[in-house]
């Protein structure tokens, strides 16, 4: 197809056009662009493909800010301005809750964005390959090899490559120092990179969480004992880096980067860091799952504290509630929180938050809520008056959904990092609630992701 004129935003990314009444989804493009495109899925009434050539530019673009654009697969949008950044995510959720969800609903409030834009991320994970992803002008220079031991990030669509990273703008300094200074000590010391097909190499990942606090932790991920080389390189980013609070270790012979199975090892510190949300303290140790972007976290936070509308008299159930985080930040204004997770080292850190922040109104059970969730639990810990439920992207299983209107407590609060999956479960509560309120929040500038909280009230 040729000289397609992007005509709007569509999901994921993409931008669609229509072309003799057949709507066309093109990744890579923005609106305004005029582009020629190779139609890779071809449907009755809809196509999706890929931007061969750029006849014109959009006049919407702007320069992105990274020199590794496009290729690391992070920050897809950095050639939107922020504000319209924002005005697609905000349409992101009204088209998937009115399509998905078929139901009525509220005007939706103003999305909230981020004041800070970049250096946002308080978690980063590096890998190290010893296979390099080689640009298009790099592919014919004989000085550059794909053999190459790098450190950066998976490049888009491969799985065994890696871009080396020279400058990432996600996360607060010293993160590009601390990456560099291993890379350049693995290549003075002839330290082996992982090779991901062949399951061989020393150096695997590196794990860097900074806190708005100034605490520091770094996993060091390697693929097998080697004692030597391991205090020297642990010695060497101790010595060099001083601001770091607290560094550890892990050693991953597994085929998978997970490290939930996996025991990290104190070298120096204590072994966590702690980071605040409001006057909260939370304990965040190497495996913790903690809202990535503090700042955006505090306020999807409030949003999520206002919807619930607690005077002190009110039991809180906190669904999916991982570490604690949501339940303890609305604690103040309930009488009692009641945290579920089925992970248990999640659920573990959730009760230390909670004597770390002196929250005797707070409890917090390892299991599923499907099963823990009966009447003998409620006669122990009371029922309901609000749920708060924080799920993962899938979002709820469908047991839990019934579960949810088997319960039929007044007042739910949904926060969803999939607005998709958010609007087909609303669509399935919408037998006994209303949504009432609809709050977008973007954690994430420059990427695709987007935040929404909704309230929902017993009809």
């Amino acid at each position: 197809m040729h000289n397609v004129v992007m005509e709007n935003y569509a999901a994921e990314g993409k931008s669609l056009a229509r072309v003799e009444g057949k709507v066309i989804f093109v990744e890579n493009t923005i609106p305004g662009d005029e582009v020629d495109v190779l139609v890779q899925k071809n449907k009755k009434d809809w196509g999706e493909g890929i931007a061969l050539h750029f006849h014109k530019y959009s006049d919407l673009r702007i320069e992105p800010f990274c020199q590794h654009f496009g290729v690391c697969g992070g920050c897809q949008w950095q050639m939107l301005p922020y504000h319209l950044q924002l005005q697609y995510k905000q349409q992101q959720v009204t088209d998937n809750l009115r399509r998905i969800g078929k139901i009525p609903l509220p005007e939706m409030m103003p999305i909230i964005g981020a004041e800070q834009t970049t250096r946002y991320r308080n978690k980063m994970e590096y890998t190290f390959s010893n296979k390099r992803f080689l640009l298009s002008e790099e592919i014919k220079n004989p000085a550059i090899s794909a053999d190459e031991n790098v450190a950066g990030f998976h490049a888009r669509g491969f799985f065994d490559k890696v871009v080396p990273i020279i400058e990432c703008h996600l996360q607060p300094e010293p993160t590009n120092y601390i990456r560099l200074a291993v890379w350049d000590y693995a290549k003075q010391h002839g330290l082996t990179h992982y090779d991901i097909r062949n399951h061989t190499g020393y150096l695997r990942n590196l794990l860097i969480r900074i806190a708005t606090t100034g605490e520091i932790m770094v996993n060091l991920v390697v693929g097998f004992e080697d004692k030597e080389n391991r205090e020297a390189l642990l010695q060497f980013i101790k010595d060099r880096f001083p601001e770091i609070t607290t560094l550890l270790y892990t050693i991953n012979p597994k085929w998978n980067d997970s490290l939930y199975d996996l025991e990290p090892v104190v070298y120096f510190g204590k072994g966590y860091i702690i980071e605040k949300l409001e006057n909260f303290e939370f304990k965040i140790s190497p495996k913790s799952f903690f809202q990535t972007n503090t700042r955006q976290g505090e306020k999807l936070y409030q949003v999520t504290r206002d919807f619930a509308e607690l005077n002190g008299t009110q039991t809180v159930y906190d669904l999916y509630c991982g570490t604690g985080s949501i339940g303890i930040f609305v604690s103040k204004q309930a009488q009692k929180i009641v945290g579920v997770d089925v992970v248990e080292d999640a659920i573990a850190d959730a009760k230390e938050n909670a004597l770390l922040n002196d929250l005797p109104n707070a409890a917090f059970f390892a299991g599923d809520v499907i099963d823990i969730c009966d009447d003998s639990f409620f006669e122990d810990h009371g029922k309901p008056d609000v749920i708060i439920t924080d799920p993962p992207r899938a979002g709820m299983h469908e047991k839990l959904v019934k579960k949810l209107l088997e319960i039929a407590a007044p007042l739910i609060v949904y926060v969803s990092c999939n607005p998709a999956t958010q609007a087909r479960d609303l669509a399935l509560l919408h037998e006994k609630y209303e949504v009432t309120k609809i709050q977008p929040v973007d954690m994430f500038p420059h990427t695709l992701h987007i935040e929404n909280v909704v309230q929902l009230k017993l009809r």
